[in-house]
C-alpha cells in the first residue's frame, strides 16, 4: 500500500484526535504544520494548535498504521499556560499535561 501525503495527514490527524480524546467540535483548532516523506516507507506529520507554538510529531507508515509513540514538542516551560485561556477546556488540559511532560 502506498500512501499519498494527504492520506498520511488524515490518518495522523484522526489518530491524534482520538488518542487525545478531542471533542469533534474542537478539532478545527488543530492543523497540519508539515508533512515529510522519509523515503523509507513512512511519513512524519507534525500537527499543532492554531496560535500555539506546541506540536506533535507522528510517524505514519505506508501500511496506514500510526506509530502510537508520537512526540510532543514545545518551547514553553511546564506551568506556562496563560496562552491557553482562549482555548476550549479539553485542548487546554491536553497542552498543560503535555507541557508538564505527562501522559494524556
Amino acid at each position: 500500500m502506498t500512501l499519498l501525503t494527504t492520506d498520511a495527514e488524515t490518518l495522523a490527524m484522526d489518530f491524534l484526535m482520538e488518542d487525545l480524546d478531542i471533542p469533534t467540535a474542537d478539532r478545527d483548532f488543530f492543523c497540519i504544520i508539515s508533512t515529510r516523506d522519509t523515503g523509507e516507507d513512512w511519513y512524519v506529520v507534525e500537527i499543532g494548535v492554531e496560535g500555539l507554538p506546541d506540536k506533535w510529531a507522528l510517524q505514519i507508515f505506508d501500511t496506514g498504521q500510526c506509530d502510537p509513540c508520537y512526540t510532543f514538542i514545545s518551547p514553553m516551560p511546564a506551568g506556562e499556560d496563560v496562552d491557553l485561556a482562549e482555548f476550549p477546556t479539553r485542548i487546554a488540559e491536553v497542552i498543560v499535561k503535555e507541557r508538564a511532560g505527562g501522559m494524556i
